[in-house]
């Protein structure tokens, strides 16, 4: 008698499972880089099936039309396909579990018609007001371009006269405080070296939060001259010591300070945080092998990868002329998809979408001058001091290869002031870390490790007797 009992069960179960009513508003929490992203579906009823709209409250965006939203055997989904948005989710209760995928990356996202509330991330190290020290908000213009950019002044003292540090953040368009993946390293930074007596300026980048400008058309020379900007500023302050003004880059920003030192003698002297010694094309290989190898790939696709940027990278190098490089980036990606080397596909995007999009992201101007970039041209002649530091477990910029390509840079230029150091146990942002895979930076607590803030700090100390 046992038997027909459980399996009356199942079908009461299975007939609540799909009587759920789906419409309604549904609430999520997508979290991508250390960012809590509100998500909003509003699902209702149609003659033929069912409709929806996608509202982004933290983006101000709303009623974003949904393309095609169905909802059968207890399964949802929802796509808009001009953004190429999947979400895929099943019914469980009163949530809906399930996943959001947009432009190749696979997120979990559960919803529910709850109201969604982000939850709080400890970041112990991030200071709180009232601050030890002078701040200001500042502004200052960077005439060759024609834009204003904003900032953040902060003085051990409002009186005196100060060693003075410009922070240079990475890639892409990065807040004055190096927003990423739930950290501000740069308010950490700045903080820590303002409390020990240097003055240090962090800014918007162009376009960027209160900066003016397009960061879309940037080069990363046309990123150095607003650096440059930064420090002309600074030697209208009668605060700063302007036989003091150093720049600090982290990453790209590692790129940008040796090009400005390179050719202005307003610069005392540079520190790179995990900048690039060897030719971008080649950090790049490293890189997506170190990556690839820490997210589990395989050594075969990894390889096949390592081919098809090979192919990109040598058309970028080639070309001289920009819509010729569409053109051939166009053909050469179709030709890849033909030959299904190209063989995962973003889902809710046809192949011409994909290609469309990958060379315009090629084939804008700051890729086009980053992948031709060899950072040794302007190491050669930096002639201040230099203090080049990475974390012995960064997997983005190669502490070996880097560093050892800085050192032979410097040296052939002549400059016997460069202190070069592996930090044991960090990775590319300075946390101290387990594996250096950039999927832990989020959930590690630790903003900018001690450690290295301290090797920084007591260089320039030594710089600024």
């Amino acid at each position: 008698m046992k038997k027909p009992t459980l399996t009356l069960l199942t079908v009461l179960m299975y007939f609540t499972a799909f009587s759920q009513d789906i419409t309604g508003t549904w609430n999520g929490i997508l979290k991508v880089q250390g960012m809590q992203l509100r998500l909003v579906f509003n699902i209702s009823k149609t003659d033929n099936g069912y409709s929806a709209t996608m509202d982004s409250p933290d983006q101000g965006a709303k009623g974003i039309p949904v393309t095609t939203t169905t909802f059968e055997n207890a399964k949802l989904k929802l796509s808009i396909d001009n953004a190429g948005i999947v979400y895929e989710g099943i019914s469980e209760n009163d949530s809906i579990v399930g996943t959001f995928k947009q432009g190749g990356m696979s997120l979990p996202m559960n919803l529910s018609k709850k109201l969604a509330e982000k939850v709080e991330i400890n970041r112990p190290q991030e200071p709180k007001k009232p601050f030890a020290y002078y701040e200001e908000e500042i502004t200052f213009e960077n005439k060759q371009a024609g834009i204003t950019l904003a900032g953040t002044l902060t003085l051990p003292k409002k009186e005196g006269k100060f060693p003075v540090v410009v922070l240079i953040s990475g890639s892409g368009p990065q807040d004055r405080d190096e927003s990423l993946m739930g950290h501000k390293p740069f308010l950490v930074l700045a903080d820590y070296l303002t409390k020990n007596g240097i003055a240090v300026l962090r800014y918007d980048d162009r376009g960027t939060a209160a900066s003016k400008g397009d960061f879309s058309i940037a080069t990363t020379y046309d990123l150095s001259t607003d650096t440059e900007a930064a420090v002309a500023y600074l030697k209208t302050r009668k605060e700063i010591n302007i036989k003091q003004i150093g720049l600090i880059g982290h990453s790209e920003g590692g790129m940008i300070a040796p090009i400005l030192a390179s050719r202005s003698k307003d610069v005392a002297f540079i520190v790179m945080l995990a900048g690039p010694g060897v030719p971008i094309e080649e950090l790049l290989h490293k890189q997506q092998e170190l990556i690839g190898k820490a997210s589990g790939i395989s050594d075969g696709d990894i390889e096949k990868t390592k081919a098809i940027n090979q192919g990109i990278y040598e058309l970028i190098k080639q070309a001289s002329d920009n819509e010729q490089l569409k053109v051939d980036l166009t053909a050469y990606l179709k030709q890849k998809m033909m030959e299904d080397t190209i063989s995962k596909r973003p889902e809710g995007m046809s192949d011409d979408d994909i290609i469309r999009q990958q060379v315009s992201q090629i084939s804008n101007p700051w890729m086009v001058y980053f992948i031709k970039y060899d950072p040794a041209v302007a190491l050669k002649k930096v002639k201040c001091p230099v203090l080049a530091i990475n974390g012995e477990k960064d997997l983005q910029v190669s502490p070996k290869e880097n560093l050892e390509a800085i050192k032979k840079a410097l040296s052939e230029g002549k400059n016997k002031k460069a202190t070069i150091k592996s930090l044991s146990g960090l990775n590319h942002l300075f946390q101290s870390c387990e594996t250096g895979s950039p999927m832990e930076y989020v959930n590690i607590e630790e903003t900018f490790s001690p450690v290295a803030m301290l090797e920084i700090l007591t260089w320039i100390k030594i710089q600024t007797k």
